[in-house]
C-alpha cells in the first residue's frame, strides 16, 4: 500500500495540469473506499471526512457536523442495497447536536448493521455517532472523545456540564454563607438563569439520546441494555471524568466501558488501505479548496468547497 508521501509524490505529478491532479485525486480516492468495500465483505462505505485539522482557520460551522450534512449523506447513499450493511469511516472534531440526531435516525432507518471505523478523530458529536453503531474498528492513533454539549456563550463556547456545576457550586455556598453572594453575583449576571436551564435540558437530550442508541444497537444483545446503555452515555457525558471536552478517549478506555472495539492492526490489509483513504482525504483537504465530503463506495460524493 502507497505511504502518504508516495501518494503525495503522485499527486505533484499531475500539478502541472490542476484537472489531471483533481481527476487522479477523485478516482484515487474512489478506488480505495471500493477496496475498503471489498475487504468488508461487500458491505457499503461512507466516508465522512472533515478539513479541520487542515484548515483551522476556515469558519467551524462548516468543518463540524451541521444540518447540511445529511443532504451529503443522502446524495452519497443514493441507489444503495440497505442490505448489504454499512461501514461508516469517520473523522470529525464534532458538531451540532441535532443535526447528529438526523444523520443517526436516517442511518438507523437504512441499515440494521452499522460499524464504524475511526481513522483518527471522533469527537464530540462524532462519537455520538460512533457510539450509534453495532461496533467500533480503532487504531492505536484512534480517539473518541466527551460527549458533553458545548455552549455559545460570549463569543465562545463553554461546557454545559460546567455552567451546570457552576450554578450549583454558587448556590451550595451562598447558602452555607450568604456574604459569598456578593462574589458569586458578577458571574452569575454573565450567565444568566436561562442559560442554566438550557444547559440543564442539552446535557440530558444529549445523554438521553446516546443511551437510546446503544441499547438499540451496540448493546441490544445484553439483558441489561438499558440499564448498560445509560450507564456507558454518563460516563461519556460527564464531564468530570474527563476534565476537558477534547479529552482523548482511546480504544482501551471504550472497551472498558463494556464497548465492542476490535484492533484495526489485527488485520494489516484492512488497515493499510484505511490508512490509505485517511492519507488520501488529507490530500484532498490540504490541495484542495475541500473542508468537508461525504463519499461513498456506489462513486456518489457530494463535496463542500470553500476559497480562502
Amino acid at each position: 500500500m502507497p505511504s502518504w508521501n508516495q501518494l503525495l509524490a503522485e499527486l505533484e505529478g499531475h500539478q502541472q495540469d490542476p484537472a489531471a491532479a483533481n481527476n487522479w485525486l477523485k478516482y484515487a480516492q474512489i478506488q480505495w473506499i471500493d477496496s475498503l468495500s471489498q475487504v468488508r465483505g461487500g458491505r457499503h462505505v461512507i466516508f465522512y471526512a472533515s478539513g479541520f485539522l487542515q484548515k483551522p482557520h476556515a469558519a467551524p460551522f462548516f468543518l463540524q457536523i451541521n444540518p447540511e450534512d445529511i443532504n451529503g449523506f443522502m446524495s452519497a447513499m443514493h441507489g444503495m442495497d440497505w442490505s448489504k450493511g454499512l461501514t461508516l469511516l469517520l473523522h470529525t472534531p464534532g458538531g451540532i447536536t441535532n443535526a447528529t440526531e438526523t444523520i443517526v435516525e436516517y442511518l438507523h432507518q437504512k441499515f440494521t448493521d452499522i460499524e464504524v471505523i475511526i481513522p483518527a478523530y471522533a469527537m464530540s458529536a462524532g462519537t455520538m455517532i460512533s457510539l450509534a453503531s453495532n461496533r467500533l474498528i480503532m487504531g492505536r492513533q484512534s480517539q473518541l472523545g466527551p460527549i458533553d454539549p458545548q455552549m455559545p456563550l460570549g463569543g465562545r463556547s463553554a461546557s454545559a456540564r460546567a455552567i451546570v456545576d457552576q450554578f450549583d457550586q454558587a448556590k451550595s455556598e451562598i447558602i452555607q454563607d450568604v456574604r459569598t453572594a456578593a462574589v458569586w453575583a458578577p458571574a452569575l449576571q454573565t450567565l444568566g438563569p436561562a442559560l442554566l436551564r438550557e444547559a440543564k435540558d442539552a446535557l440530558h437530550y444529549g445523554e438521553e439520546m446516546v443511551a437510546r442508541w446503544l441499547a438499540k444497537r451496540h448493546f441490544h444483545h445484553r439483558p441489561d441494555a438499558v440499564i448498560k446503555s445509560a450507564a456507558v452515555a454518563n460516563y461519556f457525558n460527564r464531564s468530570e471524568n474527563h476534565k476537558s471536552h477534547g479529552r482523548r478517549i482511546d480504544r482501551d478506555e471504550a472497551r472498558a466501558q463494556g464497548l465492542d472495539v476490535t484492533d484495526l492492526e489485527i488485520d494489516q490489509n484492512l488497515q493499510d488501505i484505511v490508512l490509505t483513504n485517511y492519507h488520501l482525504a488529507t490530500l484532498a483537504f490540504e490541495k484542495t479548496p475541500c473542508v468537508k465530503f461525504i463519499l461513498s463506495n456506489t462513486g456518489n460524493i457530494w463535496v463542500k468547497n470553500m476559497n480562502f
